[in-house]
């Protein structure tokens, strides 16, 4: 076989393969979508069933759910939550990441290694004592919660804008300085707009995080701010009963925007990764 051959036999595989995994991963949200048009005492004897006329719901489930867990108001905190985090996520991490690049000292480099560190820190060991203090010093409500994201987020941000950061000509930054522009307006005019694909890298990943949190906004802003994720478990009843046929349906209008933001913008996380990777 020729080695043109042999590349469209090992292509075809590859696709399969692909198409394979794809697949898999889509499946769940696909079984969710058609669960949320069947009545709920159905799904769970025909999970994986096509809705029939006998078990066909309609609409109902997404009215009901949405009366029953007060949708549009969950969807504000949500929305206002994501990209007011995401937002200043970007801008406090982007500057953060300049400043310890191109200020070589040992605490910027103490700095810099230290919030590498907390991407390694599981959450599960710093979240009482975090809704304890966010308590304490009144961050315990949907502004407050913003704050925390960015804590929590600044790890990966800095990481990535760094790497970046690393490979723009330093001598852009000094012809700037010459012609008497400032450390602001150089951030902001020359170095952010050459940011572009990492942030956008960035804004995906935190806002594919922020928006399907739950234990976070749990933690701090509780029942009396409910986001999407935190209003959905009060679709669980007592003794372990779940109103599954509502529950899919909100599932469903959960993932649609984030669904749309991926789709919308996917084709930037590999040219930002790659841009982003640590360069000497």
């Amino acid at each position: 076989m020729s080695i043109k051959g042999e590349m469209k036999q090992r292509n075809l595989i590859l696709g399969i393969l692909l198409v394979l995994l794809a697949v898999f991963f889509l499946s769940p949200m696909l079984v969710v979508f058609m669960n949320s048009f069947k009545s709920k005492l159905f799904i769970s004897s025909e999970p994986f069933a096509l809705p029939k006329p006998d078990t066909y719901a309609g609409t109902e489930n997404y009215i009901n759910g949405s009366e029953k867990i007060k949708f549009f108001s969950a969807f504000g905190y949500s929305l206002f939550i994501t990209v007011f985090s995401v937002i200043s996520i970007l801008l406090a991490t982007s500057m953060l990441a300049w400043y310890l690049t191109r200020v070589k000292t040992k605490f910027t480099s103490f700095a810099y290694y230290l919030l590498v560190f907390s991407m390694i820190v599981p959450f599960q060991m710093v979240m009482f004592t975090m809704s304890k203090t966010a308590n304490l010093v009144h961050l315990d409500n949907p502004v407050g919660i913003i704050v925390l994201y960015v804590g929590f987020g600044a790890g990966l941000g800095t990481f990535m804008f760094s790497g970046f950061i690393k490979s723009i000509p330093l001598s852009l930054e000094e012809a700037a300085m010459i012609d008497g522009t400032g450390p602001v307006k150089t951030f902001f005019l020359i170095v952010l707009p050459m940011l572009k694909p990492t942030a956008i890298t960035v804004a995906i990943l935190n806002t594919m995080w922020v928006w399907n949190d739950y234990l976070l906004p749990y933690l701090t802003i509780g029942t009396e701010y409910k986001t999407i994720p935190v209003a959905i478990q009060y679709l669980r009843g007592g003794y372990g009963a779940v109103d599954m046929g509502a529950m899919m349906a909100m599932l469903v209008l959960a993932m649609i925007p984030i669904i749309i933001f991926y789709l919308f913008a996917q084709k930037y996380i590999i040219r930002g990764v790659v841009a982003g990777a640590v360069k000497g």
